[in-house]
């Protein structure tokens, strides 16, 4: 057996895959050349690859419009991007031009629909779809865009009392439209019972009768479902669906303007080469127990929303780190130290124990070993000892002639959100450098330096020195 790093790939995975190709014993993601940024930049890198965003909102497009046409499902289906996922203005701007809509989380993601609108990005008939356990401030900005003219801005209750505050604040002649999200039941290993987020599903038609039928100033519209599990082929997940669908169709039956269901977020990623996952199926079978629950009721099909967030822009997304050093800490426990930290650039591996797509940049034609990852922080979490598919992490061995670099890949959603972009990190690691790649007008790959690395007088400066 070979023990060059290409042979432990290679006899571990179908390689090369899509978004990966080895040049040269050189690592491509997407095509873009990464030893090159690398020598262009430094590390540690942020990158993101602006092109996939497209791709991704692109693919679920197609598939949905595909099963609906296979079933002849009479709806629209609508594809809503989660700001929160990534509230960079790229990055939303991106996801723009591709004819998607939005969904918000908090007050301020209503400021961001306001700069869109001054942009010209959107118009006030885009869709607008706004979550979360609402603030005053929320509803009042919610209330605000109502007023002035965005038609088609979607409260979802997340509780009874919410229809409160529109009841005071809207002063439109229209309706309001509002969607409902039903409080979905958790994973019997969760650790509660039921969704902290929404309404019980045995209170929504009570409530609806009594606070929104026959009242001139609302209309329902939107039936929300999202489980924190994501879209899964297992009993739970379409015992769920089920759940919603029944409570869709009785509504539907006395509530003539509802016509659509959300079905939230939930799509995976890849975060292994050893990943697997049937979308196609997984539309397919979605529109048909749609379709055959409505039959069932002999009530009109609904449109179909989406709120991708990881999915959109996850993909899009690496971090590439530098190995300053090797270090015996044992008889077997090998440690390679990279030029920053897991906990401030990748939170996720340190708070869920999430493991992203890993791969080494370049000496693939060099022997392996197993190893672990450690971060510059005094941290002891600061680590990264296992891959998606294996317990373990195999990295190329080090040597003389050049750095060996690591790529963390398909990071685009929340890690920011999550860890802070700029501001204050643990033991003060800065924030890397952000660098965005892009197609230009001839298509033509480009990249621009978006931020550069944290510098220690802004970090002092929020400390009060």
């Amino acid at each position: 057996m070979n023990n060059t790093y290409t042979d432990l790939v290679r006899q571990t995975f179908e390689f090369p895959q899509e978004g990966f190709e080895i040049r040269d014993n050189y690592l491509y993601f997407n095509g873009v050349n990464l030893k090159a940024l690398i020598d262009k930049y430094g590390t540690p890198m942020k990158i993101t690859f602006l092109p996939k965003i497209g791709m991704q909102i692109q693919k679920a497009k197609r598939m949905f419009r595909e099963a609906m046409k296979r079933h002849r499902y009479q709806g629209n289906y609508y594809y809503c991007y989660c700001t929160k996922s990534s509230h960079f203005s790229f990055i939303v701007e991106e996801t723009l031009k591709h004819g998607v809509h939005l969904e918000t989380s908090y007050t301020y993601d209503l400021e961001i629909i306001r700069k869109l609108y001054e942009r010209k990005k959107i118009t006030k008939d885009t869709i607008i779809i706004c979550n979360g356990y609402k603030t005053k401030s929320y509803t009042r900005a919610i209330a605000r865009l109502i007023n002035n003219g965005f038609k088609n801005v979607i409260p979802v209750l997340d509780n009874k009392a919410e229809l409160d505050d529109y009841r005071k604040l809207v002063h439109t002649r229209e309706p309001v439209k509002i969607g409902i999200r039903i409080a979905a039941e958790e994973e019997p290993t969760f650790d509660f019972y039921t969704s902290r987020l929404g309404i019980r599903s045995k209170d929504v038609l009570e409530f609806y009768v009594d606070k929104i039928k026959g009242n001139p100033k609302f209309q329902l519209k939107m039936i929300h479902f999202f489980l924190n599990k994501g879209i899964k082929d297992d009993i739970y997940y379409w015992s769920e669906l089920n759940k919603v669908l029944n409570i869709y169709c009785q509504l539907k039956k006395i509530c003539p303007e509802l016509d659509s269901l959300n079905i939230g977020g939930g799509f995976p990623i890849k975060h292994s080469l050893a990943f697997e996952y049937d979308y196609e199926y997984m539309v397919n079978q979605i529109v048909m127990n749609i379709k055959k629950a409505c039959k069932r009721s002999r009530v009109p099909t609904p449109d179909i929303y989406t709120e991708f967030g990881s999915f959109t822009v996850g993909e899009s997304g690496a971090m590439i780190y530098s190995v300053l050093g090797e270090k015996l800490q044992n008889d077997r426990e090998i440690w390679y130290m990279i030029d920053s930290s897991f906990i401030t650039t990748l939170p996720d591996t340190w708070g869920i124990g999430e493991k992203f797509l890993m791969l080494p940049i370049n000496k693939w034609d060099s022997e392996y070993q197993q190893v672990n990852l450690g971060g510059l922080t005094c941290d002891s979490h600061d680590f990264y000892t296992s891959e998606e598919h294996i317990n373990q992490v195999f990295l190329p061995k080090l040597d003389n002639h050049e750095p060996l670099y690591v790529g963390f890949f398909h990071t685009g959603a929340y890690q920011d959100q999550l860890s802070g972009y700029g501001g204050i990190k643990h033991c003060l690691i800065p924030s890397p450098k952000h660098v965005v790649i892009e197609y230009d007008r001839n298509g033509k790959l480009v990249d621009w330096l978006y931020a550069r690395e944290q510098s220690s007088k802004s970090m002092l400066k929020i400390l009060g020195y």
